[in-house]
Formats: structure tokens, C-alpha cells, sequence
């Protein structure tokens, strides 16, 4: 998760990723970084995220995106 929370600070070095549990509803990650955080997690993850799993509650939280990596990886 260490590396997670480094492509996130790096993606938007203003927001709490910690503490937000609800960085899409309450608009701290927008659709663009949403787009760019997806290019990112396939690149460091080699997974495939598809356009089905682009919902808020994958990346309302650091750990809803880890489970959703993890889940990713599984398969």
C-alpha cells in the first residue's frame, strides 16, 4: 500500500488520502484523476482495470483502491 499512497501524493500532493473517505463524493479526485490514477495503478500493478470497475466506490478511500488492486491481482 506504501507504493499506492506514493502514486496518489504524487497525483494530488494537496489531499489527505489517510484521513478522506470520500475523495470522489466529495469531489477531492476528479475524472482526470481518476483517468490518470487508472493509467498509473495498471502501469505499477500490471492489471487491467476495466471501464465496469470506474465507479466511486473503488476510489472513495485509499483502501477501497488497494482492495480493488488487490481483487485485480487475484484474477
Amino acid at each position: 500500500m506504501e507504493t499506492l499512497l506514493k502514486i496518489l501524493a504524487e497525483l494530488r500532493p494537496d489531499v489527505d488520502f489517510e484521513e478522506n473517505k470520500e475523495l470522489v463524493d466529495s469531489g477531492e479526485l476528479d475524472s482526470f484523476d481518476i483517468v490518470s490514477l487508472v493509467g498509473e495503478l495498471c502501469d505499477e500493478y500490471d492489471i487491467e482495470i476495466g471501464a465496469d470497475e470506474i465507479v466511486p466506490e473503488n476510489f472513495n478511500s485509499v483502501e477501497a483502491i488497494w482492495a480493488l488492486v488487490q481483487r485485480l491481482q487475484e484474477d
